[in-house]
């Protein structure tokens, strides 16, 4: 890499390129901001795991033309206690909450189109909203009403140095196509997100697990930034060894597979993991969000690989997938497919068609089937075999109600805002909710850069 060239100087810096960098940098230059973002990826894969996203979550006390019926704050806190078991900043959860319920129309002044629930496109939800096309279309919504405003937009370029003076950011370094350029800006938001990405930062916490993990967004967020601040005195806030897991399928792509990849039919089968032994109920959680405890369950497996075994019954009742099953016509052939020992496979179906009671749960069976147990006898016989699928680690930096990133001495670093994943685990310590990554993003990233803006006049 050839040297820095002299600084630049501008209003907000904004690093990253997904929903939460995108969001604070339209704020920012809606303030009259001199605005530059800077996007890891190139062009055609800007977005981060944005692009894979399909809605979020509002508040909303009277139904909408996007969004039926109504869920107030009470409602959407008590949500998001349960499923962190109170690992959340109640501060910045009711700044979250209040900020989302003016966030569907902000979204669309700014080009965004939303899915009317009426279509009978999407599933209900008086929880949220459905954009039109996808998360890529609203990405590319947000790209094109940020170029219209004047932010100026660069890909394929990395920071790879946050100079602090003081607790105060004077100067970023930033990397494209082996040229440092060196950028001094009045206010820096960091909304780039985490570590997921990067596999050895992942083996400090999951060991060797992490080798089989599979990554279900972007490779892009491999925590550099994230690293820099940590080691400028940010203070860190959840931990690295907890994440947001799903079972997905293992013939999926490596990386950035995204959402059509998880699978959500587990309570219509069993599970079974290389030796071909079941090894956890697979009724405990017939949600349609059980995809997501499955992910830690099948990380614990040998090799990280798991299958799910139907029935023609049980196939039925699922849904359409980006990938059909593995089917064939008896038991030992798909138990060839699988490279599974139909020996073993075959006693393990015996043992649960035999254990399956009129209730829908089976008797004297280790572990049991609580809930729609049912015989799987009907071929032909159909199998997906899973990974676990990370989505994000429940690890960041700690914030203020302003987005200003905290020091570990209890002061804070000036200029510097952070918003989106790379901040989202002061909110959620632990597990998720459907939509709440957008609304992370598109909330506290507003938020970031009408603070930068405001903190760079």
């Amino acid at each position: 890499m050839t040297g820095a060239s002299p600084a630049t100087t501008i209003d907000v810096l904004v690093v990253g390129g997904g929903s939460a960098a995108l969001c604070a940098a339209i704020a920012a230059r809606r303030l009259g901001a001199k605005v530059r973002l800077v996007e890891q990826a190139p062009s055609s894969l800007r977005g981060g795991n944005s692009r894979h996203a399909r809605n979020f979550r509002l508040m909303h006390d009277e139904a909408h033309w996007y969004v039926p019926d109504s869920y107030g704050e009470a409602a959407f806190l008590g949500d998001l206690r349960r499923v962190t078991a109170g690992a959340t900043d109640e501060v910045l959860a009711r700044l979250l909450i209040r900020g989302s319920a003016s966030i569907a129309p902000w979204l669309q002044e700014n080009g965004v189109a939303l899915q009317d629930p009426r279509s009978g496109v999407m599933p209900h939800s008086k929880r949220t909203a459905f954009f039109l096309g996808g998360g890529k279309a609203m990405v590319n919504a947000l790209y094109a009403t940020a170029a219209a405003v004047g932010v100026e937009i660069g890909y394929d370029s990395e920071v790879v140095a946050l100079h602090l003076d003081d607790e105060h950011c004077s100067k970023a370094v930033i990397a494209r196509a082996g040229i440092a350029e060196t950028v001094a800006a009045k206010s820096v938001v960091l909304a780039c997100g985490g570590h997921q990405a990067d596999r050895a930062w992942l083996r400090e916490s999951f060991g060797d697990v992490a080798d089989g993990l599979v990554i279900r967004g972007t490779p892009y967020v491999t925590g550099r930034v994230l690293r820099l601040l940590l080691e400028a005195g940010a203070k860190p806030v959840g931990d690295p060894a907890q994440a947001h897991i799903v079972a997905v399928d293992a013939r999926g792509p490596a990386v950035d597979g995204g959402i059509v990849t998880r699978i959500t039919a587990i309570p219509y089968g069993i599970v079974v993991d290389r030796n071909a032994q079941r090894f956890h109920d697979e009724g405990e959680d017939a949600r349609k969000t059980h995809y997501a405890r499955w992910g830690a369950r099948i990380a614990q497996c040998d090799g990280q690989i798991a299958y799910l075994i139907m029935d023609a019954a049980g196939r039925a009742r699922a849904l359409p997938t980006a990938l059909p099953p593995i089917e064939a016509d008896s038991l030992n052939e798909l138990a060839g497919k699988l490279e599974l020992d139909a020996a073993a496979l075959s006693a393990t179906l015996g043992a649960f068609n035999a254990a399956v009671r009129s209730t829908g749960a089976t008797e004297a069976l280790v572990p049991p089937k609580s809930h729609g147990a049912k015989p799987l006898t009907e071929p032909p016989f159909a199998a997906y075999p899973m990974r676990p699928g990370l989505t994000f680690t429940h690890f960041g930096v700690a914030v203020d109600e302003r987005m200003r990133v905290q020091t570990k001495d209890g002061d804070r670093l000036d200029n510097i805002f952070a918003a989106g994943m790379i901040m989202a685990a002061n909110v959620l310590g632990r597990g998720y909710l459907a939509g709440l990554g957008v609304t992370l993003s598109a909330v506290f990233g507003r938020l970031a850069g009408e603070e930068a803006a405001r903190h760079g006049r």
